[in-house]
């Protein structure tokens, strides 16, 4: 299970053209989040995310539950160093405190399908790495009321003793409409069960969406 908590603020955007320009106001998005994966099988797992949110920009002011996601991953193949599985999920759209106003960007009910690939390396001695990972993943979300998009996530990894080095990127692209990538580096510091994680995302390119930036820190709980 991982508690996540972020804080992204943006006072400029990138237009259609990709050109940064200012944004009418500062615009402000913060949340508190939950994801739990529970195993059924040695192939069948499900996960469920939630989370509360709060923010505003120059059009409206949101504050309330965030959209819950519940969804299944089947581990379609797997070696000693390689992975590959595949997702399929359903949200339900949040409720702002604005009459039940969703958030932004979200559909009232959006469906995920998604795959994955990683791949794990042993030790690097002479660098003093207890092991190196990537994984790769690509998503088509269809999204009530508002254009479908695909996304694309990679993440790169290395472990040195109890903590843990993670250079991640989120993109993205809605049909006929906004784009973005953003790139996050964190640190992870594991405590036993638990591990505590702290790092920076930053908006580095898209098409008519903030370059927003800010803290993100969570909490990690193995079972």
């Amino acid at each position: 299970m991982i508690v996540k908590y972020e804080d992204m603020r943006a006072t400029t955007g990138f237009d259609p053209d990709g050109v940064e320009r200012p944004l009418p106001a500062e615009r402000l998005d913060r949340g508190a989040g939950v994801f739990a994966e529970y195993g059924l099988s040695e192939r069948w797992t499900v996960q469920l995310k939630g989370d509360w949110q709060d923010g505003r920009d120059a059009f409206v002011d949101y504050s309330g539950r965030g959209p819950v996601e519940i969804g299944a991953t089947w581990q379609a193949y797997r070696s000693d160093r390689n992975a590959v599985s595949l997702y399929a999920g359903y949200t339900q759209a949040g409720e702002g405190r604005n009459a039940g106003y969703a958030r932004p960007g979200q559909g009232e009910r959006d469906v995920e399908i998604r795959a994955s690939a990683g791949r794990s390396h042993g030790p690097v001695t002479r660098l003093g790495i207890d092991g190196l990972f990537a994984e790769v993943q690509a998503a088509r979300r269809f999204r009530e009321g508002l254009p479908d998009e695909v996304r694309l996530d990679a993440t790169v990894g290395a472990r040195f003793g109890r903590w843990m080095a993670l250079s991640q990127a989120y993109g993205g692209a809605a049909d006929g409409g906004a784009r973005w990538l953003s790139a996050e580096a964190s640190l992870v510091r594991d405590l036993g069960d638990w591990s505590v994680q702290a790092g920076w995302r930053r908006t580095v390119a898209g098409r008519e969406t903030p370059i927003a930036d800010g803290p993100v820190v969570a909490i990690w709980r193995r079972f």
